[in-house]
């Protein structure tokens, strides 16, 4: 193949191009822009057009926060309010091909994040596993995920329900299965799989799951309708349609990183979140999404749905360095960190302690953040996947990233570069810095990538499915084992423990 290539779509015929061995499509509209009288509100069918469109570029990403270093988010070049676009990776735009589908939900503790950032080019993923790859832009921050009083909750995560809708309604003149559609994400795109796994509008429309990092934090709508009210106030308005539709994105987007500087003063209303300083996240609102992923899991919701599910050693290490306390942390931050966080407030607190007699008070201050932010909700979402009569396999990433003498270790968002092959991209560009791309990491991001496509093409990434009597999972690592959890320390300390929705204190 080479030059443009012409597809149809239910809307109207694109133009696309071939890059390397793939035909590429980028900037596509699934829904009509979430403006003016759409502001706030579900995403709505987009309109047709004649002729034949091009999509050469991506798509203007959602108004958001910076990036977790501070840095812009969004390339310079992108603009309008045209959000809600999907992009397309295919082998062979051709409808009898019929390869199995991956769908990418990008992260970014749901206030930041764009499927046109460099990290998440999928060619490689495509290319090497043979599979269709889609990616697109959802609303996050108070566009997606605040609430509002007359919009629908949980907006971004309607937004991708509509992507999803567009895969199933257009991926097969692209070449695509859409009887094989795979969701995967990280992060914050993890919790948005795992909530699309309990929400009834979401079924049938994937088969099977990758959830990375899935991180614990749900709301309730008590919490949920506080925080919406405390972010409208520093934009000096009410938390209504009316009011929040009448300002520019931008002035919110500042609204909401002037709370989270403020948020650890909300401790004694906010708990646990608090200290995250993310005031967004999907909402356990009874109607988009009936219930937490765990309950809606272990009660049958997924059983149909094949499930992958795994996280980084040393997650929170990532959150930690950010803010240049590595060596920083003292006695009584590690305390105060063991008294909000771990399971049974005290009496866990000094669990941990015993759990952990060597470790140092920046080691007990990132394992129990490590644990309740990500780790143990992950674990937990593949016991509730097999309670509820489901399959699941699970892995645990150990390899540590190479810049300034492995510091970071496994820590949080590593699997980015490692899955994508984008080791100087965005977060990879941290994790990576002044280090090539060596055989060992290679050979670990093929392996990743395999097994991904793999359990894409047929529900097997190639270890034995996860079950809570051995518990075995795939170690990542220089040298990849299948072994039992590896952090079953901190697995006992969480037996037990219900992960439901973050409230109002």
């Amino acid at each position: 193949m080479s030059g443009e290539v012409v597809v149809r779509t239910r809307a109207g015929a694109v133009r696309g191009r071939v890059e390397d061995r793939l035909v590429v499509f980028r900037g596509m509209p699934f829904a009509e822009p979430p403006v003016g009288q759409g502001r706030f509100g579900a995403p709505r069918a987009v309109r047709g057009w004649d002729g034949v469109r091009d999509a050469f570029a991506f798509g203007p990403p959602p108004p958001q926060d910076t990036g977790l270093t501070g840095g812009a988010a969004l390339p310079d070049r992108a603009e309008g309010d045209d959000w809600l676009t999907v992009n397309v990776w295919t082998p062979e735009p051709d409808p009898a091909a019929r390869r199995p589908v991956m769908v990418w939900i990008y992260g970014g503790a749901y206030k930041l994040g764009h499927s046109g950032s460099p990290g998440y080019d999928a060619r490689l993923i495509a290319g090497d596993g043979d599979v269709v790859v889609v990616s697109f832009n959802y609303r996050v921050g108070m566009e997606g995920f605040a609430h509002v009083d007359g919009a629908p909750a949980n907006r971004g995560l309607l937004d991708q329900v509509a992507a999803l809708e567009w895969v199933r309604d257009n991926i097969a003149a692209f070449g695509g299965d859409p009887d094989r559609v795979t969701v995967f994400g990280e992060s914050a795109g993890a919790g948005s799989v795992a909530a699309l796994l309990a929400m009834p509008r979401a079924a049938g429309l994937f088969h099977r799951a990758i959830a990375q990092s899935l991180p614990g934090t749900y709301f309730s709508d008590a919490l949920a309708r506080d925080i919406g009210t405390a972010l409208a106030a520093e934009a000096g308005l009410r938390p209504t349609v009316a009011d929040l539709s009448t300002v520019d994105p931008r002035r919110l987007v500042s609204a909401g990183q002037t709370l989270s500087a403020k948020m650890p003063q909300y401790l004694d209303r906010w708990g646990q979140v608090a200290p995250t300083v993310t005031p967004y996240a999907p909402v356990v609102d009874g109607d988009v999404l009936p219930t937490t992923p765990w309950r809606a899991l272990a009660s049958g919701a997924a059983r149909d749905v094949d499930l992958l599910t795994g996280h980084n050693r040393d997650e929170y290490r990532l959150f930690v360095a950010l803010a240049g306390r590595l060596r920083g942390i003292t006695d009584e931050q590690a305390a105060a960190a063991l008294d909000l966080y771990a399971p049974g407030g005290p009496d866990g607190a000094r669990a941990y302690r015993a759990a952990f007699p060597d470790a140092s008070p920046g080691e007990l201050y990132e394992r129990v953040q490590t644990d309740w932010l990500f780790a143990m909700p992950t674990l937990r979402l593949a016991d509730a996947q097999r309670a509820g009569g489901g399959r699941a396999h699970v892995y645990a990433l150990t390899w540590s990233a190479p810049s300034h003498g492995g510091v970071f270790g496994a820590c949080h968002a590593l699997d980015l570069p490692l899955l994508f092959g984008t080791y100087q991209a965005d977060v990879g560009a941290l994790l990576f810095a002044g280090v090539e791309s060596s055989p060992e990491a290679e050979a670990l991001s093929r392996r990743m990538r395999a097994s991904w496509t793999a359990f894409a093409r047929g529900g097997d990434p190639g270890w034995p499915a996860y079950d809570p009597a051995r518990r075995l999972v795939q170690v990542l690592d220089a040298e990849p084992v299948v072994t039992a959890y590896p952090q079953e320390a901190s697995r006992r300390l969480w037996e037990g423990y219900d992960f439901a929705e973050l409230p109002l204190l």
